[in-house]
C-alpha cells in the first residue's frame, strides 16, 4: 500500500499565493541582515552610553535629585583660607555665623504658603520689596534645591526666625570675613559676596548660594581660599519628621595665603598719604612700595578705600570710586617720571652723550608752516640754562628731553617709534602681571594709531610732549615704579607679586611663588649708572627737585614728575624713588591727583615714607 505524501496547509496556501501573484520565493540578501544589525547595534550603543551618562557622570546628581522628596541635604560650609603679611600677622579671620536658606521643593509645594513665606521673611529681614522673588527667577531648579536668602545672621536672628515655623527655611552654619584694618587693606585683601548672575555666567559650575571673592587677593585666589563644602543628609518619614542624619562629606577648608606685605608699613603710608590729602583738598592719590631686589610689594594704597567690613551702598555711587583701584587700574599720563627712561634710549641710540649740554631758554621754538610768523613754542617749567644729562634729570628740563626725544637743530633725536620701542622694553603698554584682579595695561601711542583714532597726523611736537610724559602716553602707577626699580637694580624688570607662599591648613606648602624676572638690562649697566647719577643729583644737588630728601639718614635717588590734565586745568604730583642708594632695598611711588604745587607735594609725603622705612625696617635688619 502506497503511503500518501502529508500535505501542510500553510505550504498550500502559500503555494497558491506564489501562482496567483506568479512570484518566487528568494532568501533575504545578506546586506538586509547587516542593516537590521548595524540599527539595533546604534540603538543599544545609545542607550547604553544614556545609562552611563546618567548613572555615572550626572549619577550623584540624580541620586541627590531622588533623595529630596524623602530627606533635607544640608551644606557644611567650608572656613575661607586665611591670608597673613610678610610677619605671618592674619589679616583676615572667619567668624561663626549663619545663614538662611529656603527649601525650594518645601516653598514650591503649596503656592499660599509659598507667598506667606516670602511675605514673612522680607518683613522680619527687612528686605526690599520682591527681593526673594528676584532670587528665585535667577535659580536654575536643575542645579540647586535651596537659595540663599541672608547670611551673616545672629544668633538672636535666627531664634526669631525659627520661632515662625516656616517649613520651608533652613538655617546653616556659615562664616563671616572680618579684615585686620578694613580701610587700610582693601584694594589689596579685597572682599566676598554671594555669587550673582555675572558670575554664574562665566562660570556655570557656580551656585548662588556659593561666597566667592569678589575684589583683590580674596578674587584673585578664590579657587584656593574657597575649600570645598561638606554635606549632610537627613532623611524623613511621610510626616515629615527626621529619623536619620548621615554625613555625606566633610568639609576642607581652603588653603592659606602668605603675603609679602608689611602691614605696619602700609598702615602708615596709607594714613600719611591720607594725611597729605586731606591737608590739599585733594581727591584721590596712590602710594605704592616695592623691593627692587625681586618685585615684592612691601605696600600698595590707593584712595579713596573703602571698609571691606562693611560694603555700603552711598561708596558705590561716591563720585571719586572708592572701588577703583588707581594703583593698577588707573591710567596717567606720567609727566617727568618718564625722562630717565627717555635718557636710557637715547643714550643706548647715541642720541647724546651724558656730558653733551643743551640750552634751555626755558622754551624750545620751531618753525610753524602753517604760520610762519608765529612760530610754535613748547615750554620749559624754567629756563636752565646749559645743562647736560645728569642735570637734566636733576632738574627736569624739559628741553633738554624735547631734544633728545624729538630732535632738534643738530640733534636728530629718537622720533616716537624708538621712544614707544624702549617703553616697551621696559614693561609699559601691558600688564606687570600683578597677582591681583584688573590690572590695566595702559597706552602707548604713536602715529598710525592717532591717525587711525582721530584722522590726524603725527607732528614733532606730539613727540616732545611724549618725551616729557605729557600727551597721549597713559602708565599705571605699577608700571611706573616697575620700571623705576630696573635703574635701581642694575637692569632687571621683575614681575610684581604679592603672595610667595600658598599652603595647606595643617602648614604643608602647596606652592612656593618665587620672584620672577620678565627682562634683564644688566648688559647696560654703564648706561644705567649715569641714569642712576642723575637720579641722585635730584636728591644731593641744591637745584634738584627732590632737594627735600638731601637730610634723610638714608642715601636715596629719585625723580619728581608733573602731569597736567583735563587741557592743563589740573595737575598731577608724581614721585618716585629708592634707598639705600648703594644697595637699593625699596623702591616708592607716590601720587597725588590734582594737586596744587605739582610734584611738591608728593615730595614731603615721600620723605616721611622713606624716614619711616629706615628707621623701621632698615637699621633693624643691619
Amino acid at each position: 500500500m502506497t503511503k500518501k505524501k502529508e500535505l501542510f496547509l500553510e505550504e498550500a496556501v502559500l503555494d497558491d499565493l506564489a501562482q496567483d501573484f506568479n512570484s518566487l520565493e528568494l532568501p533575504l540578501s545578506q546586506r538586509a541582515f547587516k542593516l537590521v544589525g548595524a540599527a539595533v547595534f546604534l540603538i543599544a550603543s545609545v542607550v547604553i552610553l544614556r545609562i552611563l551618562f546618567l548613572g555615572g557622570w550626572q549619577g550623584d546628581f540624580y541620586n541627590q535629585r531622588a533623595l529630596i522628596n524623602a530627606s533635607q541635604v544640608t551644606v557644611n560650609r567650608a572656613e575661607r583660607g586665611i591670608i597673613f603679611d610678610r610677619f605671618n600677622k592674619p589679616l583676615v579671620k572667619n567668624l561663626p555665623s549663619f545663614r538662611l536658606n529656603l527649601n525650594l521643593v518645601e516653598l514650591f509645594k503649596n503656592n499660599e504658603n509659598k507667598l506667606q513665606t516670602i511675605e514673612t521673611l522680607q518683613q522680619v529681614l527687612n528686605l526690599p520689596a520682591n527681593y526673594i522673588e528676584g532670587l528665585l527667577k535667577e535659580v536654575d531648579l536643575e542645579k540647586q534645591n535651596s537659595v540663599t536668602i541672608a547670611r551673616q545672621l545672629s544668633i538672636e536672628d535666627v531664634i526669631k526666625i525659627k520661632n515662625l515655623n516656616l517649613p520651608a527655611v533652613q538655617i546653616e552654619d556659615d562664616f563671616k570675613r572680618q579684615y585686620v584694618e578694613g580701610e587700610v587693606l582693601a584694594h589689596l585683601v579685597g572682599y566676598t559676596g554671594q555669587v550673582d548672575k555675572n558670575d554664574v555666567k562665566n562660570i556655570p559650575s557656580f551656585s548662588f548660594n556659593d561666597v566667592i571673592g569678589k575684589s583683590g587677593l580674596e578674587a584673585y585666589y578664590d579657587k584656593e581660599l574657597r575649600g570645598g563644602d561638606g554635606e549632610t543628609i537627613s532623611y524623613r518619614n511621610v510626616k515629615g519628621e527626621i529619623i536619620d542624619n548621615k554625613l555625606l562629606k566633610n568639609p576642607t577648608p581652603g588653603y592659606q595665603l602668605y603675603s609679602t606685605i608689611d602691614t605696619e608699613f602700609q598702615s602708615y603710608f596709607f594714613n600719611r598719604l591720607k594725611q597729605a590729602l586731606s591737608y590739599l583738598g585733594s581727591p584721590a592719590g596712590v602710594g605704592i612700595a616695592l623691593n627692587p631686589q625681586n618685585g615684592e610689594i612691601l605696600a600698595l594704597v590707593s584712595l579713596p578705600s573703602f571698609n571691606n567690613n562693611e560694603i555700603k551702598s552711598g561708596a558705590l555711587n561716591n563720585p571719586y570710586k572708592p572701588f577703583f583701584n588707581r594703583a593698577i587700574s588707573g591710567a596717567y599720563t606720567p609727566g617727568s617720571t618718564i625722562k630717565p627712561l627717555v635718557a636710557f634710549a637715547a643714550l643706548k641710540e647715541n642720541i647724546i652723550t651724558p656730558d653733551k649740554e643743551i640750552f634751555s631758554p626755558g622754551y624750545l621754538e620751531i618753525p610753524n608752516p602753517y604760520y610762519p610768523d608765529k612760530p610754535s613754542r613748547f615750554l620749559d617749567w624754567k629756563p636752565h640754562g646749559w645743562v647736560d644729562l645728569y642735570s637734566a634729570i636733576a632738574r627736569s628740563c624739559n628741553v633738554y628731553f624735547y631734544t633728545v626725544g624729538g630732535g632738534y637743530e643738530d640733534i636728530k633725536g629718537l622720533g616716537i617709534d624708538r621712544l614707544k620701542e624702549y617703553w616697551q622694553k621696559f614693561g609699559l603698554g601691558r600688564k606687570t602681571g600683578v597677582d591681583l584682579p584688573s590690572e590695566n595695561g595702559g597706552f602707548l601711542p604713536d602715529a598710525q594709531t592717532k591717525e587711525k583714532n582721530r584722522g590726524e597726523i603725527w607732528r614733532i611736537g606730539d613727540t616732545y610732549n611724549v618725551s616729557i610724559g605729557q600727551g597721549d602716553l597713559l602708565v599705571t602707577p605699577l608700571q611706573l615704579i616697575n620700571y623705576t626699580t630696573v635703574i635701581a637694580n642694575g637692569g632687571k624688570i621683575y614681575r610684581p607679586f604679592i603672595v610667595k607662599k600658598i599652603a595647606a591648613e595643617d602648614g604643608k606648602t602647596i606652592k612656593e611663588i618665587n620672584s620672577q624676572i620678565i627682562e634683564d638690562y644688566s648688559s647696560n649697566i654703564e648706561i644705567i649708572k649715569e641714569i642712576q647719577r642723575g637720579m641722585i643729583d635730584a636728591v644731593k644737588k641744591p637745584y634738584g627737585t627732590a632737594y627735600l630728601l638731601a637730610d634723610l639718614p638714608v642715601s636715596v635717588a629719585a625723580k619728581t614728575g608733573t602731569s597736567q590734565i583735563e587741557s592743563n586745568t589740573k595737575i598731577n604730583a608724581f614721585f618716585v624713588g629708592y634707598a639705600p642708594v648703594e644697595n637699593p632695598e625699596i623702591a616708592i611711588l607716590v601720587l597725588v591727583e590734582n594737586a596744587r604745587e605739582g610734584s611738591l607735594n608728593a615730595v614731603p609725603v615721600a620723605k616721611d615714607i622713606l624716614n619711616w622705612y629706615y628707621y623701621n625696617r632698615l637699621i633693624k635688619s643691619l
